[in-house]
């Protein structure tokens, strides 16, 4: 009795297993008022334009920031590109949801409404005015209530920054940075989170990041312990005035400091190389005087260091550098110096980019002028002459060109001076194919 009992169990939950695989198995058709025309994918956020026709938020939005004038649907001219909510459509989407819950659909959750240019402006104006009363606490929240809408879209982003957020929050941190840091510094790190995803910030915004106040603050930051305040520092730091930059005294030891000390995001390094970049290729009056601390404070080799083991973008950034460094003679004295240098540029001369080959051609082309017969000897050791022959058989830039021609009658008579490579260690991947 027992033992038929636990048989006919045993064949029920077979049966059921079985159901429940064939239900999964079944395909859940979306009905067609359900999909978006655009996207043909079931409606999240259905919205209605003025010719009536419905579209999904994220779609509609696409096609209108695209610069075009008409309805996907019907090829209408809009009149207005104000998007209605449709709130029947999208319950009864959220029904269908619910209904269909056991094939693994999930219910869309009901969208936020989205912010308006009027509240930003708002919101904006009230930042202004407490800024003007020095009011840190009511500044900061309504600063941290401009990030809480940020993060809810892309959508609401694109509505802050396209209000002029980022020029009032430049203005904010120029103001409070102008009274002890210090003492605003909360407000001052609220301030720089947002700004980070509001570059570029327009003509005015860099005015007042480029303010000597902002300038120290920035600095002040990237010198800190936070890392959160650190990283937003470093990515500030790239969009203001080089020529003010250049001014403030100690943002040399604040750059090397974070390249020395990275906080584990190639972001912040890239924007650091970045800045560097700036400083040492800039038409600045002491500009000569900036290269020199650098290379005192070991660039150099913290520049060598991130080619290694850099990515593409930090690759080209670092090389850009190094370039700009050799124009000074105390630089190229350094990185000939190093010995690392010389065969490290040569290695990467095919490996990253256009861009990072034609700054390694430039850097080896300021080592090899002054026609030293050991440097000349130790480039063509390392194979520069194969790779030099093999770039403009692929094809580069007039500038990159002429400096590779250079180079190759340079080396030529220097070819028999060298040890004998041999020809099946050549790196040929980069020619292109002859069909």
């Amino acid at each position: 009795m027992v033992l038929s009992w636990t048989r006919r169990n045993v064949f029920r939950r077979a049966k059921k297993e079985k159901e429940q695989s064939q239900l999964l198995e079944v395909e859940v058709v979306i009905p067609n008022h359900f999909r978006c025309p655009v996207s043909l994918e079931l409606m999240t956020d259905p919205v209605t334009l003025s010719t009536g026709i419905t579209y999904d938020r994220v779609s509609i939005e696409k096609w209108i920031e695209g610069e075009n004038r008409t309805c996907p649907v019907t090829n209408q001219v809009l009149t207005t590109f104000d998007l209605i909510p449709n709130h029947a459509i999208r319950m009864m989407i959220q029904d269908w949801c619910v209904q269909n819950s056991s094939y693994g659909i999930e219910r869309i959750p009901t969208p936020r409404i989205p912010i308006s240019s009027y509240e930003v402006s708002d919101t904006c104006t009230r930042i202004l005015s407490a800024c003007q009363r020095g009011d840190n606490e009511r500044c900061q929240e309504l600063v941290g209530k401009i990030k809480v809408w940020g993060r809810e879209s892309e959508r609401n982003k694109r509505c802050i920054v396209g209000a002029g957020a980022g020029a009032v929050l430049a203005y904010a941190f120029d103001c409070f940075s102008s009274n002890s840091i210090d003492k605003h510094v909360v407000v001052l790190e609220e301030v720089l989170e947002v700004m980070t995803w509001m570059i570029p910030f327009g003509e005015e915004g860099v005015s007042k990041l480029s303010s000597r106040a902002s300038l120290n603050s920035l600095v002040w930051f990237l010198e800190g312990k936070d890392l959160a305040s650190r990283q937003s520092a470093a990515l500030l730091l790239k969009e203001v005035c080089v020529q003010e930059l250049a001014k403030v005294g100690n943002v040399v030891e604040a750059l090397v400091k974070m390249l020395r000390e990275p906080i584990g995001s190639s972001t912040s390094t890239k924007a650091c190389l970045a800045t560097i970049f700036n400083l040492v290729s800039s038409a600045a009056a002491n500009r000569e005087g900036i290269v020199q601390r650098f290379v005192e404070l070991g660039l150099v080799s913290l520049l060598l260091e991130a080619i290694v083991d850099g990515e593409k973008g930090v690759c080209e950034k670092a090389l850009g550098v190094l370039d700009c460094i050799c124009d000074c003679q105390k630089g190229k004295e350094v990185v000939e110096s190093n010995a690392l240098a010389l065969p490290l540029v040569v290695k990467k001369l095919l490996r990253v980019s256009p861009l990072a080959s034609s700054f390694a051609v430039s850097i080896l082309r300021k080592i090899c002028d002054k026609r030293e017969e050991g440097v000349l000897v130790e480039a063509l050791q390392v194979g520069v002459f194969q790779k030099l022959l093999v770039m403009l058989q692929v094809g580069c830039d007039e500038s990159t060109k002429e400096n590779a021609t250079r180079l190759l009658k340079l080396l030529n008579g220097y070819r028999n001076k060298a040890e004998c490579t041999d020809s099946s260690s050549l790196d040929f991947k980069h020619l292109k194919k002859p069909f």
